[in-house]
């Protein structure tokens, strides 16, 4: 018996669209409820055409869960871009590796040009697995990673049209979510290259312009419903269920798009009382003699209780912004600002740009004693041994031939990235975390686990063995030692874990610890307590987060930090008073429309020293009885 459903006025418009074989744009503003339509537009999609097969592609992992979860469906198939891709090219090894080779030797492709080109037409034909799709990349050995997925993807879709045969042939409909975050190249195999297929398909794209925060996506598709054809129909949701009537009529000044938003006349949704839409507060906040830290103790903040993660949050723009408050400063100082690797850097790029030969058996120090004096003024090498701590770390490398330290990287994306990461199978894509952190991270997790009685849980993911009340109390004993060595440094708690049994130290941590000596020596030193509250902060167990990670997130109270964190890509004095680039514009409103839509009771937005015309421009968006100066 197939579900009842009373459908919204959107999909229903939306089936319009499928009915004259027109793709489309679902275009909702924050808090809308566009998963749900998505979700609707699934389900009617099956209901409709019980033989289909759905396609739905969304931005992350736990998005993918998230759909899965909602709609379970033998038809239905729920993946990541990136991994709905690579299934419908994998299989093509042939033409796989002859793209490669072409890639490779165009210079005009830059992700993927090489500098060895120009390659032979077989010069993969001796990987007997072909071109691989991982985590890392190394061309010569025929691994690709995301970025140059895309790249490839686009180039097979555009000279292969037997591949749009097949994904039509597989697929009556495909949905990609958050498309506002979507390459490019992505929209335009869906959007041009599918057409040089004659079979028939609906393409559907869910999102919202206004929410294109992210530097490498589309951010609208404006281009593709211009001209004599409009290849995607848009279809505008205009509700509101999740924000105050303040916060609505605040994010409406903001938004650029012509979309403007309503609260929603459902009684049920989350920002209506009574029958009637919250009005909720919006407060912006400056100060020339107090800081943040005083601006929150006072009337403004009352009734908030930052300590309460999943009510309250604190945006920031960056994770360096965050760190000293949350307390890891260190470790993301080690893995974002090594002087060393700094320095290092200075002297590829001069080498690079000159096109000096470096001999293989000059050692570090070797070659920056030659090439410093050249690459600034002043003497960057002897800035750095006159500097006790620079020197110390400087001392473990200079010794060591150049070809092998000009190959050490950090990233603070080994230290930050969030996206999870399934340890039980490691052909999964997302995180970028180091084998370091992710067994840190496993640490902590499994004491998490225990603390919190999730003992079951607990137990599967370690390799002891409960046979007796003794066992038992041995592993509570271990697991309070463990918590409560949050002074001791990270590599004595990594070696107390292995000894006793919790965690063991596997080929994945070792192999790390060989081939980034330099790396580990600095994070070992570490206290443990600085990764116990990364661990938190990742989690969503502090009040802190980055701006860009709550998209699609809520929270009853937001502070918004308007600092840019040294940061040049955003500018929040030129979001008020105007200069600067027309793109470093768009941005920053974009993600200062993202802060403030999260909230679902209460806004507080903070700037420091703000200029008058900044003053000026906040009374005429947020209302002047909503400005205050902190003094």
């Amino acid at each position: 018996m197939v579900e009842e459903i009373t459908l919204e006025p959107e999909v229903v418009q939306i089936f319009e669209c499928i009915d004259q074989g027109k793709n489309f744009l679902l275009s909702g503003g924050a808090g809308s409820g566009k998963t749900y339509s998505l979700v609707q537009v699934i389900r009617e999609a099956i209901n409709r055409n019980p033989a289909a097969h759905v396609a739905c592609m969304t931005y992350t992992n736990a998005a993918v869960r998230e759909i899965e979860d909602r709609v379970n469906h033998q038809n239905l198939t729920v993946s990541t871009i990136h991994d709905f891709l690579w299934d419908q090219i994998k299989s093509f090894q042939k033409e796989l590796k002859a793209a490669m080779v072409a890639l490779i030797n165009d210079p005009a492709v830059e992700a993927i040009a090489s500098t060895e080109a120009p390659v032979p037409a077989d010069y993969f034909d001796q990987h007997e697995k072909g071109i691989q799709y991982k985590e890392w990349v190394s061309l010569k050995d025929g691994f690709i990673s995301h970025d140059e997925l895309i790249i490839l993807a686009g180039y097979m879709f555009a000279r292969y049209v037997k591949l749009s045969d097949i994904l039509k042939d597989k697929f009556k409909f495909v949905f990609i979510d958050e498309y506002q975050d979507t390459h490019k190249i992505v929209v335009d195999i869906f959007l041009l290259h599918l057409r040089q297929s004659g079979r028939k398909n609906i393409i559907g794209f869910f999102g919202d312009a206004m929410q294109a925060i992210y530097e490498d996506g589309i951010g609208d598709l404006d281009a593709y419903r211009t001209g004599s054809e409009e290849l995607v129909a848009e279809v505008k949701k205009e509700q509101n269920r999740r924000n105050p009537s303040l916060v609505i009529e605040l994010a409406n000044r903001l938004r650029t798009d012509g979309l403007r938003q309503e609260p929603s006349t459902d009684p049920k949704a989350p920002n209506m009382i009574d029958g009637r839409v919250k009005a909720g507060t919006i407060e912006f906040l400056y100060s020339y003699s107090r800081d943040l830290a005083f601006t929150k103790t006072t009337r403004f903040f009352a009734g908030w209780d930052f300590e309460d993660a999943k009510r309250t949050k604190e945006l920031n723009l960056t994770h360096n912004l965050i760190a000293p408050k949350a307390g890891f400063k260190d470790l993301i100082e080690i893995y974002d600002k090594d002087p060393i690797l700094k320095f290092c850097g200075e002297l590829k790029k001069h080498i690079k740009e000159n096109g000096l030969i470096i001999p293989e058996d000059l050692t570090f120090h070797e070659v920056a004693a030659q090439l410093n004096l050249h690459v600034r003024k002043d003497s960057k090498l002897d800035l750095i041994v006159s500097d006790p701590i620079k020197k110390l770390l400087y001392d473990e490398l200079k010794d060591l031939p150049f070809s092998v330290v000009r190959k050490m990287y950090q990233s603070k994306e080994a230290l930050i990235d969030d996206k999870k990461q399934d340890e039980d199978d490691e052909n999964k894509k997302g995180s970028k975390r180091d084998a370091l952190v992710r067994h840190l991270f496993k640490i902590q997790f499994l004491i998490h686990l225990y603390l919190n009685k999730e003992y079951n849980e607990f137990i599967r993911r370690t390799e002891i063995k409960v046979t007796s009340v003794q066992d038992k109390i041995d592993i509570k004993n271990v697991i309070l030692e463990l918590n409560c060595m949050s002074t001791c440094n990270i590599d004595e708690v990594i070696k107390f874990a292995d000894e006793k049994g919790i965690c063991r130290i596997d080929d994945r941590l070792t192999r790390f610890v060989e081939e980034k000596q330099y790396l580990y020596n600095r994070v070992k030193q570490i206290p443990f307590s600085q990764f116990q509250k990364l661990f938190y902060y990742l989690e969503g167990y502090t009040p802190y987060s980055t701006q860009h990670k709550i998209k699609g997130a809520e929270f009853d109270n937001v502070l918004v930090n308007l600092d840019n964190g040294k940061w040049n890509e955003y500018n929040f004095k030129s979001l008020f008073i105007g200069g600067g680039s027309d793109r470093v514009l768009a941005q920053t409103q974009k993600i200062f429309y993202v802060c403030c839509t999260r909230a679902k009771e209460n806004l507080i937005v903070y700037f420091d020293s703000p200029e008058p015309g900044v003053v000026a421009k906040a009374k005429a968006w947020f209302g002047e009885e909503h400005v205050h100066e902190i003094v």
